[in-house]
């Protein structure tokens, strides 16, 4: 089954941010959703195409445009935020942004009323409902199709680093999970999503595709969810394993380290080069860690086995990106990544909010709300 590939300018960048909608006094989701489409609407009457329905009436997605940087990315993603924002206040409505609400009930939740979500929830059942999770996607545009799958396969050695640091699902439904990124782990019981496979030709991608169509698992591509898959209709690769972030100086970080890594394995395609994989065994190992231990995760880096602290891992790899943020325009956005470190990942703030509070996951549910809107880790 034939899968184009767009034409896509090399390491353009596009970001979705998935926010949650949450009432000011109670501090619990809303189903308010609709409502707020509805007041983003352009003149014209038509949707707003960068403020996006989602899964549950609790959900909007900020999106961007394909942009050259991430900084035009982020000023995208500002302005929609201001325009949710504005549309939210008359409902008493705040914003929030982690990869899961600290104290929200799955049960509680509604699913939007679209036939793709509708059967999605019908197939899955139990699972389905529980998709109570909120992440953020980075694209990047790939301009030649062969480089895609090599890309994916390189970008797996640095799922756990992604995972760690935009960690933020610590809690799930009011109690703590144990777990840096609950949502990694739950969002993986769904039939096409977690870890993708390491195909080595476009026509094995392809073969599944056809595959899942003919038995009827998807209809479309775009219904394979993996952490990190292509994006045919873009022309991207999409990074789909971070957890929502809460603030937009996190997410610039955490997509320019995306950003970035795409360009530098571009680089080394077009000089020749052969970039580093690792076995499934431990990429599925350091998905595991990273999602446990969070920014305490020591992962494995390569073939041999060899493993370092994924904190003191980091600053190796930010040093070795420098020349690459140079040249994308994203150095500051990739030197805050070492503040996100001192500050600790948002699972690491909230953790430390709940034991000042006397484990109160309300006052979690504010400290969340507040960063959102000072775009400050710690607000």
């Amino acid at each position: 089954m034939k899968l184009p590939f767009a034409d896509s300018p090399r390491s353009t960048v596009g970001i979705e941010w998935e926010v949650a909608l949450v009432d000011r006094d109670s501090g619990d989701l809303r189903q308010a959703a609709q409502a707020i489409l509805e007041a983003v609407r352009l003149p014209d009457g038509r949707p707003h195409p960068g403020i996006l329905q989602e899964f549950l009436l609790n959900t909007v997605e900020a999106a961007s445009r394909p942009s050259p940087t991430i900084g035009r990315a982020i000023a995208d993603i500002a302005e929609r935020i201001d325009l949710i924002r504005a549309a939210a206040e008359p409902l008493r409505v705040e914003l929030m942004a982690a990869g899961t609400h600290p104290f929200a009930r799955w049960e509680r939740q509604r699913v939007t009323n679209k036939e793709r979500y509708l059967r999605l929830v019908d197939r899955t059942q139990w699972w389905g409902r529980q998709m109570l999770i909120y992440g953020v996607h980075t694209h990047v545009g790939v301009e030649d199709r062969r480089k895609v799958l090599p890309i994916i396969r390189a970008l797996l050695g640095y799922l756990p680093h992604l995972q760690a640091l935009s960690a933020s699902s610590p809690y799930w439904g009011g109690e703590a999970t144990g777990y840096a990124s609950n949502r990694a782990l739950m969002f993986q019981q769904l039939p096409t999503a977690g870890l993708p496979f390491q195909f080595d030709r476009w026509s094995e991608l392809e073969a599944y595709f056809g595959d899942m169509v003919h038995t009827g698992v998807i209809d479309v591509f775009n219904e394979i969810r993996w952490d990190i898959r292509p994006s045919p209709r873009f022309g991207t690769v999409e990074v789909r394993v971070c957890d929502a972030l809460p603030t937009l100086r996190e997410v610039a970080a955490v997509s320019a380290l995306v950003q970035c890594l795409v360009e530098e394995f571009s680089g080394l395609l077009d000089r020749g080069e052969e970039l580093a994989t690792m076995p499934t065994w431990f990429v599925q190992e350091n998905k595991w860690r990273s999602a446990r231990y969070g920014m305490d995760a020591i992962i494995i880096l390569n073939r041999a086995g060899d493993e370092q602290l994924v904190t003191e891992h980091l600053p190796e790899v930010l040093r070795r990106l420098e020349p690459v943020a140079a040249k994308l325009g994203c150095l500051d956005e990739l030197a805050f990544i070492p503040q996100i470190i001192a500050a600790g990942a948002s699972y690491q703030r909230q953790l430390a909010v709940a034991g000042r509070h006397g484990g109160d996951l309300g006052a979690v549910v504010d400290a969340l709300v507040r960063e959102l809107a000072a775009d400050r880790l710690g607000a």
